[in-house]
């Protein structure tokens, strides 16, 4: 229809070509197609001269409403796209990571940008991205789904640690094997109501036989464990500010597991609408801050 159009106000095929940059063989091909399609002659034409039929000119008038319309629908779009880019934006994350990390974060884009709705899923199990129709994630470990567009922050490790006045009480243990001789908190699976084991290097795990206290609560196994109530294995963004404060002291370091990635992804691949784009960067740079995520002791 564009190349209609322009061949409508043009004196030849020729001159329709140099105005779309393109050659006379592509306006001719296109002109037999509408031809072929509407089943009526829309040029009168020789060697010398064209001109254009009675019913390719009731045609055009129609065709020109249709293109300036359809230009005008991406012009527009382009605009709100610039000028407003409101809408909802759903994100999943682990429970603790949410509250202590992102809730900062999406707090200021909230007041910021009031027209981006923030739709907030808290879960330490993997969520349905399809069913919930998440658009942002937030996963330390391994991502589930290889399609996902994802970028790898920063390094979780996890540590053992206790209050001072614990280690005091019970001594250092020197073996993994003397932590279930020594009071623990274990972290409880929500789905399956197991413990998860502590995660040592080598490929190495240790379930614990008989913890003093077990939740399925990350922010109250942290609370625990500054309390005194056991020794716990918490990730390095939880542990490190209470270990720089002097409130918790790490043991068995030599035993450290390899690092988790911390990952953001999108589960969509294609376009991205700037709401989205806006807020999976913000969270990638907030995340991606040591101080903001302390993920290394400075000591």
């Amino acid at each position: 229809m564009r190349i209609f159009c322009a061949t409508a106000e043009a004196s030849s095929f020729k001159e329709a070509a140099a105005r779309l940059a393109t050659s006379p063989q592509s306006i001719t091909r296109a002109i037999k197609e509408l031809e072929t399609l509407f089943g009526e002659p829309l040029f009168y034409r020789n060697t010398r001269q064209m001109r254009i039929t009675e019913f390719g000119e009731h045609l055009a008038a129609r065709a020109r409403e249709a293109v300036t319309g359809i230009d005008d629908l991406f012009l527009t779009s382009g605009r709100q796209r610039q000028q407003d880019i409101g809408g909802i934006v759903r994100i999943t994350a682990p429970i603790v990571i949410g509250r202590h990390f992102l809730l900062p974060i999406l707090s200021e884009i909230a007041q910021k940008y009031p027209q981006i709705t923030i739709d907030l899923r808290l879960s330490d199990a993997h969520s349905d991205v399809v069913e919930q129709q998440i658009d942002i994630g937030v996963r330390v470990g391994f991502l589930r789904d290889s399609s996902f567009v994802a970028r790898s922050l920063s390094k979780v490790s996890f540590l053992v640690v206790a209050t001072p006045e614990l280690v005091a009480k019970t001594g250092i243990p020197a073996t993994l094997q003397e932590l279930n001789d020594l009071p623990t908190i274990a972290l409880a699976d929500k789905s399956s109501g197991k413990h998860w084991p502590w995660f040592f290097a080598d490929g190495q795990q240790l379930t614990l036989k008989s913890p003093s206290f077990i939740t399925d609560d990350s922010e109250l196994e942290v609370a625990l464990a500054l309390n005194g109530t056991g020794f716990a294995q918490l990730g390095s963004p939880f542990a490190i500010p209470h270990l720089q404060s002097g409130r918790l002291v790490s043991v068995l370091d030599e035993f450290i597991a390899p690092s988790w990635n911390l990952y953001v992804y999108r589960p969509r691949r294609g376009p991205v609408p700037d709401r989205i784009r806006l807020v999976y960067d913000k969270i990638a740079q907030a995340l991606s801050d040591p101080a903001l995520f302390p993920t290394q002791r400075l000591d």
